[in-house]
């Protein structure tokens, strides 16, 4: 062959070879046992770290390997309907507890996973409330894995200050305490209801103290009456923090955050919020700052807790059960979740995650959490969203006037009803 011959067939050669499109080395989704897994997890860090727990898993799975995507979090709650209709669904997803969970439950869209929690011995691993907020009619579908806790904060020089010499962990104390600190001229207690979730917080924990967490979710659920009784004497108790004057004037004009402001400068002794205050607190001041659970109402009552949980679960229409099934055991082991508190943070609901090198604070919220006998999520979360903005309105009502009690109750009656006889989309 001459070298004109031999150059233009290399080039031909180079040319056939530069068409051919260049086939990368698949690094999910290989042989038929793959498993699929949608995230929300999509800020930096928490993607972070949810990339470093799946490849741990397909390090040690090659022949198993986790198909991640990462959806973001609007997004994926949009989507979640459609990804649970799908045939095949994905076989893993994050989503939230509670209500949120139960509504996808009861139309038969997510899977049960009672005989992955037996072989795991995940009842007792886990908290007594977490494994109740994980059951539906003694089976199990849900694998909660990381929450915050809600508490009644508090100044204790505040406390001292006005001459309150003990936490109150009785109904009693609490409303001593109020008056003693009215006494000194101290309010007893901050609130910003100009977005009325946080009144939704007082409704969720007396109707716990006063009927019990068991009532209360049925009554999240639509299963209770608001006219009932027992809803009643929850405002009964309520309106006896007004007569008390246990609360700043006028909270209506402040969002959660500004009420803090009158605990930093002095004027209110105590909040009932979620551990996110230390956000909006001053950190010069936060040595100053504690929390104790709610009081008790009747002693003879289940202690519930509200701490909104985040976890994982199975679709029903999976196409990889047993492999989702395995996965799910290992996001919820105590190595993964020990591995998200040490880089995240985030509170683990196993209780054999070393916490030790938390702050005391943060040991002292998963002790409170993990005592529950019931761990509630709340009130937006736990019942239905059209539910929840005509509840949330009507606590906003009571609070401008207690008087209005039976008139608030009969309107959340009729909306539990309508929702009932309509029937309530995600």
């Amino acid at each position: 062959m001459t070298k004109s011959k031999l150059t233009f067939v290399l080039i031909v050669f180079l040319m056939a070879a530069a068409l051919v499109p260049t086939v990368k080395p698949a690094v999910t989704a290989q042989g038929p046992d793959y498993i699929t897994y949608n995230s929300y997890n999509g800020d930096p860090e928490p993607r972070r770290v949810d990339e470093m727990v799946v490849q741990m898993w397909n390090d040690a799975n090659p022949l198993m390997p986790v198909e991640h995507s990462i959806i973001a979090h609007e997004d994926f709650k949009q989507a979640l309907r459609a990804y649970l209709t799908a045939e095949p669904a994905p076989d893993v997803l994050t989503w939230f507890a509670g209500n949120r969970a139960r509504f996808f439950i009861d139309r038969g869209l997510i899977a049960d996973v009672s005989d992955m929690w037996a072989e795991n011995g995940f009842d007792t691993s886990f908290a007594p409330g977490f494994q109740a907020l994980a059951t539906v009619d003694d089976k199990q579908y849900f694998v909660p894995t990381s929450y915050y806790w809600w508490a009644v904060y508090y100044r204790p020089s505040l406390f001292e200050k006005a001459g309150v010499d003990k936490v109150p962990e009785t109904w009693d104390e609490f409303l001593g305490a109020c008056d003693t600190l009215n006494a000194a001229g101290i309010a007893p207690i901050t609130i910003g209801t100009r977005y009325p979730w946080t009144a939704a917080a007082w409704f969720d924990y007396l109707d716990m103290r006063v009927n019990g967490p068991e009532f209360h979710i049925n009554l999240m659920l639509l299963n209770e009456s608001y006219t009932d009784e027992r809803v009643k004497n929850v405002f009964t108790y309520w309106n006896q923090l007004f007569e008390h004057n246990c609360f700043i004037e006028d909270p209506a004009a402040y969002a959660w955050q500004e009420a803090v402001d009158f605990m930093v400068q002095e004027e209110a002794a105590m909040y009932l919020m979620g551990g996110f205050i230390y956000d909006s607190y001053p950190d010069e001041l936060e040595d100053d700052l504690d929390f104790f659970r709610f009081p008790i109402i009747d002693p003879e009552i289940p202690v519930g807790e509200d701490a909104p949980t985040d976890g994982y679960f199975i679709a029903a229409n999976a196409r990889n059960l047993d492999g989702g099934k395995q996965f799910l055991a290992y996001l919820a082991s105590q190595e993964v979740q020990q591995l998200v508190f040490d880089e995240l943070g985030r509170l683990p609901t196993r209780t054999d995650v070393d916490v030790s090198a938390a702050p005391a604070r943060v040991q002292k919220g998963v002790q409170l959490v993990q005592a529950a006998d019931y761990v509630a999520q709340f009130y937006d979360r736990d019942t239905t969203p059209p539910m929840a903005e005509v509840g949330m309105e009507g606590f906003s009502r009571f609070w401008s006037d207690p008087s209005s009690v039976d008139e608030v109750l009969a309107d959340l009656e009729a909306e539990r009803l309508r929702i009932l006889e309509e029937g309530v989309e995600e």
